[in-house]
């Protein structure tokens, strides 16, 4: 689970440092084209990683019952 939960920790800071960089650049085209998209799909993947990293806990606890 931890592993999961850093590769996601990760994976944000690599596209937060993605960013930063145009930003730098002032590369506006490349902001306005991928940022939107990048953002929901940065959403809904964090929330994923979560849910499966929580799936392991909620099943065992089930399991005990």
């Amino acid at each position: 689970m931890a592993i999961g939960l850093s590769f996601t920790a990760l994976t944000l800071c690599s596209d937060y440092s993605l960013v930063s960089g145009w930003v730098e650049a002032e590369d506006w085209s490349a902001l306005g084209d991928v940022v939107p998209g990048m953002e929901r799909a940065l959403w809904f993947l964090t929330i994923v990683s979560i849910l499966l990293n929580i799936a392991p806990i909620l099943l065992e606890r089930k399991g005990k019952k």
